[in-house]
């Protein structure tokens, strides 16, 4: 008994990162065009895609949006016909800028606070990973102060400061049931932060091709002092001791982006986005309990994540001045190598299609809706530490919605 408990605990905080959660709903218009963006000058989410590219803007602006995401993903487990199910939790992945500088001027500046990352799973109480993970729900809130320069008629560039606060909330069953057969439970939860930066340049080339080309950085997010809580039977809460506390660290990884943007006529734009971000410094993570007993002891779980790349495409034709119709898509591989897929968000190379609106309301108020699908392939798994064996399918859908002012 002792030997299975040491396991899951060891394995408890480890499932809480366990996946690359990026989400990246930082703009409608960009998603609707396939999240290509980084090689056009379009609206204040520039501060995100391409702050390079901020003092390219033609008019100052205010601009929030929210994009609710609905991940759904299934589990069958190895040599059954069981199929286990996430219930409908709703993500609400959320992004509002500001962009202000002198008219005629060669410099703006910006802010921008986005969630470029985060998750948000409920597989319920009585599926076959119940001891790998039952929910969780993670948060990343970068907050970007941003300035742009332009340095010639055809180049700007731009850099901001980013501070990131984090948040995890997880839970998952232990094997310990008490007298009513009702299983342990174990739930951390706690608050972080973190720092980075990111840079970019924007060109117009003299046949009118548009490049951008941005950085964002690898941000380190530290919890410390989260809350370690666990349900087990009386005769083992000294092995439990309650309250509890524990600290980690997260490497966010940095990612490299190059954009191109294409204006065939005045009513059209073409784009590409390439996209590298660098997961590999994913290498493990480490907990530690601030009161440790013999059955809960510090945890170095190795992860050896690989970098993942996506490929990009959108367009937005415009057949009157107040409307625009957007579509786009793209491919991305997965970060998680064989043997450490986990049931949080399982990865998975995947494809995703997007459809978007933009109308202009009023003279100097926009309205921009955006829908994306996307498809993760099947991967048939077992996980090298929790042995958790089986295939995992996943579908999300997300719906987007945003207001922006502009003068």
């Amino acid at each position: 008994m002792r030997r299975i408990l040491l396991f899951l605990v060891t394995f408890l905080p480890v499932a809480t990162f366990a996946q690359g959660f990026q989400v990246n709903l930082a703009g409608q218009k960009q998603i609707g065009m396939g999240h290509t963006g980084t090689g056009l000058a379009q609206d204040g989410a520039s501060v995100f895609f391409n702050p390079g590219a901020v003092a390219m803007l033609s008019q100052n602006s205010i601009q929030a949006g929210i994009s609710p995401l609905l991940f759904k993903s299934a589990f069958n487990p190895a040599g059954t016909n069981d199929i286990y199910r996430t219930s409908n939790e709703v993500g609400t992945p959320f992004s509002a800028y500001a962009v202000w500088g002198p008219k005629a001027s060669f410099w703006k500046v910006g802010l921008g606070v986005y969630t470029p990352f985060g998750g948000l799973t409920n597989w319920g109480n009585n599926w076959e990973g119940k001891y790998v993970v039952e929910s969780l729900n993670l948060k990343a809130i970068y907050f970007q102060p941003t300035i742009s320069i332009k340095l010639a008629d055809f180049i700007s560039i731009g850099g901001g400061f980013v501070y990131n606060h984090g948040e995890v909330d997880l839970s998952r069953a232990i094997p310990l049931a008490n007298a009513s057969g009702q299983d342990g439970q174990a739930e951390l939860k706690g608050s972080g932060k973190g720092y980075g930066w990111n840079a970019g340049v924007y060109v117009k080339t003299e046949s009118g091709v548009t490049v951008g080309l941005s950085y964002r950085s690898k941000v380190k997010t530290t919890i410390n002092n989260g809350d370690a809580f666990f349900t087990v039977p009386g005769s083992l809460q000294a092995s439990f001791p309650q309250p509890n506390t524990f600290s980690a660290s997260l490497p966010l990884p940095a990612t490299t982006t190059l954009g191109l943007g294409f204006y065939p006529s005045k009513k059209w734009t073409v784009a590409f986005d390439a996209n590298l971000v660098s997961w590999h410094v994913y290498k493990a993570l480490e907990f530690d309990y601030a009161k440790n007993t013999s059955a809960l002891q510090d945890t170095y779980s190795p992860r050896q994540y690989r970098d993942a790349f996506s490929l990009r495409a959108g367009t937005e034709y415009r057949p009157v001045n107040k409307w625009a119709i957007r579509a786009g898509g793209g491919v991305a591989s997965a970060a998680a190598r064989n043997g450490y897929v986990t049931p949080e968000v399982p990865d998975a190379k995947r494809y995703y299609l997007t459809g978007g609106l933009g109308y202009t309301l009023a003279n100097r108020l926009d309205l921009d809706l955006s829908f994306e699908f996307e498809h993760l392939f099947a991967r048939k798994q077992t996980n090298i530490e929790s042995q958790l064996s089986g295939t995992f399918r996943s579908n999300v859908y997300i719906p987007g919605v945003s207001l922006s002012y502009h003068w």
